[in-house]
């Protein structure tokens, strides 16, 4: 059975036996990303599919975050957080095309793309659906799916300017299914979780859904992103 905690809001948490990998597991799986050549001068600030990386929001300061610990409410699948610490290792997610593919290892990700964000160490995906979130009554944002596959909610389109994701550029997340952006507005959980911060969606773009790429291994890119003009 899993373990239930009352928080503060006055939400049930329950925090499961799940099959999520340890830290050494995630070790391994970073070191094997690691290209064999250095990154190629050309590209080497693009965000590439198969990639894993943190994603940080400007506004709030925080990286996503998720974990097996599921809501009390809402949904009761995993949830998703923001979290402050730039060093642990349940904020790390790779960067997947949908189930019908499109995103190929080492593809730079175009601006307009649908991607899936799949947790690494509970291979759940990021997903939302018509669940209020538990604090700001928001929609709910969890992780869904088992092993990398879930649904067709699990899809969020890259919002950016120019032709590619930029690493060092500030993008957001719009989901496909409903039309939210992936937000953070400050509202922090009490125990057991106490002090993360709520992730949510929101149904317009603002300061409070921007996000940047920070930690991680990025796939060199497989072709040169400035021999294509794809338009969006």
């Amino acid at each position: 059975m899993g373990l239930s905690c009352r928080s503060s809001a006055g939400a049930m948490w329950s925090a499961g036996r799940g099959r999520a990998a340890g830290p050494a597991l995630l070790g391994l799986l970073l070191t094997l990303l690691v290209p064999s050549s250095g990154a190629a001068k050309t590209g080497a600030g693009l965000v590439t599919c198969g990639s894993v990386l943190k994603l940080f929001n400007t506004q709030h300061r925080v990286r996503l975050h998720s974990h097996d610990i599921k809501y009390g409410s809402g949904s009761g699948q995993q949830s998703v957080t923001g979290v402050e610490a730039s060093d642990d290792a349940n904020s790390y997610w790779r960067i997947r095309g949908g189930s019908d593919g499109g995103c190929s290892r080492g593809s730079p990700v175009r601006c307009g793309q649908a991607v899936r964000l799949t947790h690494v160490l509970t291979g759940k995906n990021l997903h939302t659906h018509h669940f209020p979130s538990p604090l700001s009554n928001n929609q709910e944002v969890s992780a869904f799916g088992e092993d990398g596959e879930g649904d067709d909610l699990d899809l969020w389109t890259v919002r950016c300017s120019g032709q590619h994701w930029e690493r060092e550029a500030t993008v957001r997340f719009q989901h496909v299914g409903t039309s939210v952006f992936l937000s953070v507005t400050g509202e922090q959980y009490g125990s057991p979780i106490r002090g993360q911060h709520e992730v949510h969606g929101m149904s317009s773009a603002n300061t409070h859904n921007t996000w940047k790429a920070m930690e991680g291994i990025f796939i060199k890119p497989s072709v040169d992103p400035s021999a294509g003009h794809d338009e969006l």
